[in-house]
């Protein structure tokens, strides 16, 4: 019983370090770039730019004409992280790399539920040109759905890496 407790601390302590780390980089790409120009870093392929994001992913709300309030936005994003969190936490056994998956994706959903909570939007910064605008929270979403995606397709028993 007690190894599960250590699990359980460790996966909480690993989503609030990323959670942590997003809320970080969002502060300091408003203080760095709200008001000014976008940064380049890769001519033509990344830039910094700020941008606040009122909507979903990909604007995807807006691009199908439907207005949420910012309260709907707030609530569901904070009953998604909620979901995720007691989905994790309803199995005790799973291999590492679900257990990290679940950690990336609960860290990622908790900074942009954040967002939403203390500001009504959230903060994007990274542009790749030809994509959309956004933070590390997303990234940390992505990569944890790729790892869960990856973790689900290999066979009991055998490793990630194999």
């Amino acid at each position: 019983m007690a190894g599960v407790w250590k699990v359980r601390a460790a996966f909480l302590a690993g989503v609030a370090c990323l959670a942590g780390c997003d809320r970080a980089s969002k502060v300091a790409a408003e203080a760095a770039l709200s008001g000014h120009e976008p940064l380049s870093l890769v001519r033509g392929v990344l830039d910094l730019r700020y941008a606040e994001n009122r909507d979903v992913a990909f604007n995807a709300l807006s691009r199908v004409s439907v207005q949420v309030p910012a309260w709907g936005l707030t609530a569901f994003a904070a009953l998604a992280t909620m979901a995720l969190l007691v989905a994790w936490a309803a199995r005790r056994r799973r291999p590492l790399a679900q257990h990290a998956g679940f950690a990336l994706v609960a860290a990622g959903a908790l900074g942009n539920a954040l967002d939403r909570v203390l500001r009504g939007s959230v903060v994007d910064f990274m542009h790749v040109h030809h994509w959309p605008v956004f933070n590390v929270a997303d990234v940390l979403i992505v990569a944890g759905v790729a790892l869960l995606a990856l973790a689900r397709q290999r066979k009991p028993g055998t490793s990630i890496a194999a």
